[in-house]
């Protein structure tokens, strides 16, 4: 689902021809007009292919790689030759099955050895917006509960959005985006988020992450990038951060009263656009 969601952001959002995507990511053609008219995943994906016939000479092709992962590039056997080098060894299975192997085992190694990336500070007009949760008291139909506030904060306006749900589900996070969206009039071009599960299933090394099927669904429809903070590392989305503590000041303190989540939603989004007519703080000339 990954590879679908950025084949449809390269050729929807940034405009590169079919041809170039299909040519980088090493598919046909086809293939690219065919992700580019798929919004949800399919039903049924293998995730690993079985390699039996493998078996026991994957430990001499696993020590081959480790040893040539060490010399200059062009002194490296391609898959073909050591293929070949394990046919000599008594190996009988396909071609197909070293060559996956070998491709897996590549990536792998390219994951773990790369140095940390850092999601940047500085940032231009719809280039980003940051995503959190927090937890607030509020009086409800006469009952006081913690409600959980999903906020919004685009990054180079500072423009800010929330609303309130009375849990943290996948439903409620997508509802969320649907609602930000609708309120700022377009989608930025990446979201950027905690390793939340309604988000991240599988957390990788660096920015490497195996993201919700059901949630990159719903970031390939709006066409977004989704990207994971390191973990324990909250200055990477400073800015929506900041925001929680704020809302909690402006709008939550004293005790807020309302009949429903209705009433409630409905006045979180009249504060956000009264409180978007503040000065920005770095251009005093713009709201």
């Amino acid at each position: 689902m990954n590879l679908i969601a950025e084949i449809r952001r390269r050729h929807l959002v940034s405009k590169e021809s079919i041809s170039s995507i299909a040519r980088d990511l090493k598919l046909s053609r086809p293939t690219v007009r065919k992700h580019l008219q798929t919004e949800v995943e399919p039903i049924y994906q293998r995730q690993n292919q079985p390699t039996p016939k493998l078996g026991q000479f994957q430990v001499i092709l696993e020590a081959w790689l480790e040893v040539e992962a060490h010399l200059p590039k062009a002194q490296r056997r391609t898959a073909r030759r050591l293929f070949e080098g394990l046919q000599v060894e008594g190996y009988r299975g396909a071609y197909d099955s070293v060559q996956r192997f070998v491709k897996g085992w590549k990536a792998d190694k390219a994951v773990s050895t790369s140095k940390q990336a850092f999601v940047p500070l500085i940032f231009a007009p719809g280039e980003a917006c940051q995503f959190d949760w927090s937890h607030e008291q509020v009086e409800l139909g006469g009952v006081i509960q913690t409600v959980k506030v999903a906020h919004f904060r685009l990054t180079y306006s500072r423009q800010m959005f929330i609303a309130a749900y009375p849990r943290e589900t996948q439903e409620m996070v997508i509802d969320a985006h649907n609602r930000a969206f609708a309120f700022f009039g377009g989608v930025p071009q990446r979201m950027v988020y905690d390793n939340l599960k309604a988000v991240v299933e599988t957390i990788f090394t660096g920015k490497e992450r195996q993201f919700n099927r059901r949630f990159m669904a719903l970031a390939n429809h709006y066409l977004f990038e989704p990207v994971a903070c390191t973990p324990a590392s909250g200055w990477e989305k400073g800015q929506v951060e900041n925001q929680v503590g704020n809302v909690r000041e402006w709008l939550f303190t004293p005790l807020a009263r309302f009949a429903s989540f209705d009433t409630l939603n409905a006045w979180l989004e009249t504060r956000c656009r009264e409180l978007a007519q503040r000065k920005h703080p770095t251009m005093p000339a713009c709201t």
